[in-house]
């Protein structure tokens, strides 16, 4: 730990016990932030590991051990105290206070929002109900592990990232899987078609049945789906994997800048409030490499922000200037993507020997993105290119 001079009275609170949250707390101490750390946390599991929720812990692969990012004796060796089970339910910028919903108040001298996003429910009929399954916290992912052990078949809505892990893990633990997607191809509108077809094609190798272009009109009873193509569809299960939504009420509540659904901050994570910072999902941070600001959903942005968000605090320099980037593994093959996020007027695909690739994303003659399988050179450079402006690679 680095050794560093300053007031042992100061107070950092961070709100939100996902990566974001614990980040923050492990830079702070890492940067020689003298002051107490507390992180108070709405859910009722230490920080964990999110990504495998979709994959081998809804596969059986990974249990509840597995999941902590750090065991319990992190916390106490670095003097951190983590209060679970204990939303917050206001801000004080003026005060600087966070008032629980157990009633206590807490003062602080820097606070980071870290809260994080919550499954997004489409509007349509039956998206509420109690048998419909949502994937975001770990007490929701056991919940759709024990479904999926008693159902013979499963309807997943939507064609995201989560969607796609969690109907290829559902079908390897013999579940016939159904999904249901409105784009042409499975995530076309983010990366185009050419993945969209190789994603497309590991869904149907591993068993899953992909209806492209349907729109869902409803659910019945939690079972029973109503689509635009297919009038009705039963199942055993159905997964709602229809995105996310920021949990920006408590910031908004503060009067902090909102923009785009999102907690406007600086390259250093810092709100239009004194002492307040923002990372993760709820942060439309400036990236200085990018030029502008950039909202991201990724579990590797919400680390590398929480990081810079915890330096901040602890009087460091610190400032976000990579391309986001993030993994996902569909059964068992690995995409690598990073992009600024804003869009693509151009592609230009390599196909090696062995089966890997690469997508290069251009705009305006810039490379703008890089999305690879089994080519991590390639995404190495890309992630350069994309963070100097070159020019889009023309390579065959």
């Amino acid at each position: 730990m680095v050794e560093k001079t300053g007031d042992k009275t100061d107070r950092v609170v961070i709100i939100g016990g996902g990566p974001a949250g614990l980040s923050a707390a492990r830079a702070y101490r890492g940067s020689g932030g003298p002051g107490s750390v507390r992180i108070i946390s709405a859910d009722t599991d230490a920080p964990y590991e999110r990504p495998q929720l979709s994959k081998e812990f809804l596969r059986g692969e990974a249990e509840d051990k597995d999941l902590p990012l750090v065991d319990t004796e992190f916390y106490r060796d670095h003097d951190i105290t983590l209060s679970l089970d204990e939303p917050v339910t206001s801000l004080d910028t003026a005060a600087r206070t966070v008032t629980t919903a157990s009633g206590e108040t807490v003062s602080y001298t820097t606070c980071v929002l870290a809260t994080g996003s919550e499954p997004a429910r489409p509007p349509f009929d039956g998206a509420d109900h109690p048998d419909v399954h949502l994937l975001r916290s770990a007490t929701s992912a056991r919940r759709l592990r024990e479904a999926a052990s008693d159902a013979r078949s499963a309807i997943v809505v939507g064609s995201g990232f989560i969607g796609c892990e969690a109907a290829v893990s559902l079908a390897r633990k013999g579940v016939q899987v159904t999904l249901f997607t409105p784009e042409s191809l499975p995530q076309a509108a983010r990366l185009g078609d050419i993945a969209g077809k190789r994603i497309l094609h590991w869904l149907k190798a591993e068993g899953v049945s992909v209806l492209t272009e349907t729109e869902v009109d409803g659910i019945e009873d939690g079972f029973r789906v109503h689509t635009d193509l297919v009038p009705t569809l039963d199942a055993g299960m159905v997964l709602l994997a229809t995105g996310i939504e920021p949990r920006i009420d408590l910031a908004k509540g503060a009067g902090l800048d909102i923009a785009d659904g999102r907690v406007r901050v600086d390259e250093h994570m810092r709100t239009s409030a004194d002492g307040v910072l923002a990372a993760g999902d709820i942060a439309l941070a400036h990236n200085t490499s990018a030029g502008r600001a950039l909202r991201v959903e990724h579990w590797g942005e919400a680390l590398t922000m929480g990081e810079i968000a915890g330096r901040t605090a602890a009087g460091d320099q610190a400032n976000w200037d990579n391309a986001p980037g993030f993994w996902t593994v569909i059964g068992d093959k690995v995409l690598k993507y990073a992009a600024w996020g804003d869009g693509f007027d151009q592609t230009e695909v390599v196909n090696y020997a062995d089966g890997g690739f690469t997508v290069w994303y251009g705009k305006e003659g810039t490379t703008v993105g890089v999305l690879t399988h089994d080519a991590d050179a390639d995404y190495a450079r890309g992630t350069e290119l994309v963070e100097s402006g070159a020019p889009l690679p023309k390579e065959s």
